[in-house]
């Protein structure tokens, strides 16, 4: 049996319908922004894998460390012991955020990261013996598949299995345009009642929710409300850390900033896997006590994992480097000036754009929508034409890695005015 054979006898892929589902891709290769698969065809990753590979494939930088640090000390325990990868990687990390934050706590993704700062919040009201129980989240978000994370996400495909046993979360609108005053309105009167723990938030896009973007000034708005309120906010940046939104992080374009703040996905480059979650220093104070019931008790095997830790290091030593942000603000000129050619055809409900995300959405017969059935003829037209993209439903987006090139850029930004130029000669308008 070749690869893919072998795959469907034993392997049980993410997001992904068993019955009649296609033999995957088999992926022998990464380099730069490109994959290569077992037939020596070329495809380009135009969504960074998933959101995490920010340098691009087998960065010889980041490999290069990540194999010095094998020879020292591969893994190691985080209870009642350190080393210098994860100590560093902190200092470094809270050099980048917001000056409010001042210590780390690692987990092993972005789901986990997510639930260590529920976690965090529900406990600091805890520890103070104050019943503040209820966590704000907007409509339509997307933090993970664990049930913390499931539970204040939209309740929808993701989590429909789940949702009996997941924990009432109040649930305001988007302050997109339009609902501004809406949001607003329903952020007050969620804060009216006592027993708020916090306000979790994608800041400025939402990203498995269909990339809905919206200001940093509404945002900015929700955020004094929360703080009037002695409301914890938790900004979820795992997507939208790292550079993706033209900033370090997101939170850097809010003049309020969060108390929590929850990392992954880019934050080593795309390489190992690593979650970490930031705190303000009032949060950790409320641990500090002699009753040993007030510990945070959450912890996972690979916590700290020193590869990975390793990994973000280099990273963040490519962050250093000027040409990384030279490479962010060219690709956001890049979709800009395809989002002002491109805004107005006849197959687009919208088209929307921050920093080095792009999102289109398509018209169709059925509404916006994770299962909107265009996404299999959308994957199908770019792979035939290598291109990697991941379409939620009707909405396709370009979020690459930071070395992607212009002609490869031109190239994916030509290959969707084709197909939309191919929809909008459809009768059924699929």
């Amino acid at each position: 049996m070749n690869l893919q054979e072998r795959d469907k006898e034993v392997v049980w892929h993410p997001f992904t319908q068993i019955k009649n589902a296609p033999f995957p891709i088999s992926l022998v290769r990464g380099e730069g922004s490109y994959f290569y698969d077992d037939q020596g065809k070329r495809y380009i990753d135009a969504i960074a894998s998933w959101w995490v590979n920010i340098h691009g494939h087998c960065h010889p930088y980041i490999t290069n460390q990540i194999t010095e640090q094998l020879k020292t000390l591969e893994h190691a325990l985080f209870s009642g012991f350190t080393h210098e990868p994860a100590v560093q990687l902190a200092e470094r990390l809270l050099k980048r955020l917001p000056p409010n934050q001042s210590k780390i706590f690692y987990s092993d993704d972005g789901s986990t990261a997510v639930e260590v700062g529920l976690k965090m919040a529900f406990q600091f009201w805890s520890n103070q013996s104050k019943a503040k129980t209820k966590i704000i989240a907007f409509e339509n978000g997307y933090h993970g598949d664990t049930f913390g994370g499931m539970s204040v996400g939209a309740r929808n495909a993701f989590n429909m299995p789940f949702s009996n046993l997941l924990f009432n979360v109040i649930h305001i609108p988007v302050p997109v345009k339009g609902k501004e005053k809406e949001s607003l309105d329903s952020m007050s009167i969620a804060l009216e009642k006592n027993d708020i723990a916090a306000f979790i938030f994608e800041p400025l896009i939402q990203g498995a929710g269909g990339m809905v973007i919206y200001s940093e000034r509404l945002l900015d708005e929700l955020i004094k409300q929360c703080n009037a309120k002695n409301v914890i906010t938790i900004a979820d940046e795992v997507m939208t850390g790292f550079g993706r939104t033209g900033k370090f992080f997101a939170s850097d374009h809010l003049e309020i900033k969060p108390d929590i703040i929850c990392m992954s996905k880019g934050i080593t480059g795309g390489v190992m896997p690593l979650g970490a979650t930031s705190c303000a220093q009032f949060i950790y104070d409320a641990y500090i006590s002699d009753d040993k019931m007030k510990t945070f008790f959450h912890g996972h095997s690979y916590t700290a994992n020193p590869t990975a830790c390793s990994s973000a290091l280099a990273s963040m030593d490519l962050f250093d480097l000027p040409n990384t942000f030279e490479n962010i603000n060219r690709i956001t000129q890049l979709h800009n000036s395809f989002l002002q050619k491109i805004k107005s055809h006849k197959s687009l409900i919208d088209v929307r754009q921050v920093g080095t995300i792009i999102a289109f959405e398509i018209k169709t017969n059925e509404h916006t929508h994770y299962l909107n059935s265009l996404a299999e003829y959308v994957s199908e037209f770019f792979i035939e034409r290598g291109i990697i993209l991941r379409p939620l439903g009707n909405i396709i987006y370009v979020l690459p890695p930071y070395c992607i090139n212009n002609e490869d850029l031109e190239f994916i930004y030509m290959s969707i005015e084709e197909y939309l130029d191919f929809t909008s000669h459809l009768k059924t308008n699929l």
